[in-house]
């Protein structure tokens, strides 16, 4: 599996913006609410999973978006499937380790 990733760091924090890297370029709504999966905020670069552990460890702030990344996150004891919510069955997840 393949993830879609961009780091930015501020402050003495790593936030990861990770999604499933074939989600990148998608819309997803829900109400209001719109979700653009798009490259310039998730896909600065593609990595495969072990990297993506790596990173997932790393940061302090994490956005997340996709079945296979939510999954790869909840296995690593770092998010919770009681946090994750739905947009046109796709899922997203945000954490913060402080």
């Amino acid at each position: 599996m393949a993830f879609a990733v961009r780091i930015v760091n501020h402050q003495h924090n790593r936030m990861l913006n990770i999604c499933d890297a074939d989600l990148v370029g998608k819309t997803v709504k829900k109400s209001e609410f719109t979700l653009n999966i798009n490259k310039s905020y998730f896909a600065e670069r593609i990595v495969d999973q072990s990297e993506a552990e790596v990173l997932l460890r790393k940061s302090s702030i994490i956005n997340m978006v996709g079945k296979e990344t939510i999954a790869l996150s909840v296995g690593l004891g770092i998010g919770s499937s009681k946090g994750v919510k739905e947009i046109d069955g796709i899922p997203f997840l945000l954490v913060f380790k402080f």
